[in-house]
């Protein structure tokens, strides 16, 4: 018997935890399960079996905040192998801890990247202000594009962090809406939203003055900001030409800079300011 669970775009991982509770807990194997995502092509095996009632089981307390960063990658097969190191766990509470187990490895190694997406997108979304007129509260929209599907997880750090006003973020897959403190996620198609305000020349201006040319070093750059994530920050595209005039900058600094008086000056102004008391 075959099953094919299909996990929905949002609430992914309490659709996969369900359903791979109650597989595991009546020792379905996993040659047995073919996950997939809502929406995916049906393939060989159909619509499948009818998943069996769950049954009482338990987990090591690591394994649900490893499940819930991978059931958010894109990565090919994530959800299979979770099931797979799923049904392992049950015979071995420890397996987790085994860095060395090569299933574990791929496991740490999706969850990582869903960690750092999530960094970059608490790192680089942009709010454009868009509060009508005689609103009571001020209103923001953003467009960003994560790697993965991570917009559950890091909705409540922007509900926490801008609780004082409304705003929206979209990305390709998920409208993430913060209104009148009230936090809500609607799945669907978005496309690219064209957004500007007369606040991204202050945004340009400012990233202009701060940049340190002398300080430039573009590998630790590119790999804090990524160059897939340019297109949407407004300062994105000033980094070329800063990154191409770096040099001559930081020679026109040195040439510029102070020079530094003889050692004798020293005491020459010693002595002076002690004939300036003596008199």
């Amino acid at each position: 018997m075959i099953y094919t669970p299909r996990l929905p775009r949002l609430d992914t991982f309490a659709a996969w935890r369900d359903a791979a509770r109650a597989l595991a807990s009546n020792d379905v194997p996993t040659d047995h399960v073919v996950w997939g995502m809502e929406g995916d092509a049906a393939g060989l095996f159909g619509a499948g079996a009818a998943l069996p009632p769950a049954r009482e089981m338990t987990v090591p307390k690591d394994f649900v905040p490893l499940a819930r960063l991978v059931c958010a990658s894109r990565a090919s097969g994530a959800h299979d192998l979770l099931y797979r190191v799923l049904m392992r766990c049950r015979g071995n509470a420890k397996l987790l801890g085994n860095r060395a187990d090569p299933q574990v490895q791929q496991l740490e190694a999706w969850a990582k990247h869903v960690r750092r997406d999530m960094h970059k997108m608490k790192a680089f979304v942009r709010f454009r202000e868009v509060t009508p007129q005689g609103a009571n509260r001020r209103q923001f929209l953003s467009w960003f594009e994560p790697e993965h599907r991570i917009e559950e997880l890091v909705a409540g750090f922007f509900a926490r962090r801008f609780a004082d006003m409304d705003w929206v973020i979209v990305t390709p897959e998920v409208t993430v809406r913060f209104k009148a403190e009230e936090l809500s996620l609607e799945a669907g198609v978005n496309t690219k939203l064209d957004l500007s305000d007369e606040t991204e020349d202050l945004w340009r201006t400012y990233y202009a003055n701060t940049f340190n040319p002398a300080r430039l070093k573009i590998k630790a750059m590119q790999s804090e900001m990524p160059k897939k994530y340019w297109k949407n920050l407004p300062e994105a595209d000033l980094i070329p030409d800063m990154i191409a005039q770096a040099e001559a900058r930081v020679r026109q600094m040195q040439e510029n800079a102070p020079t530094l008086p003889p050692l004798r000056a020293a005491r020459i102004t010693a002595r002076l300011r002690a004939d300036h008391l003596k008199q």
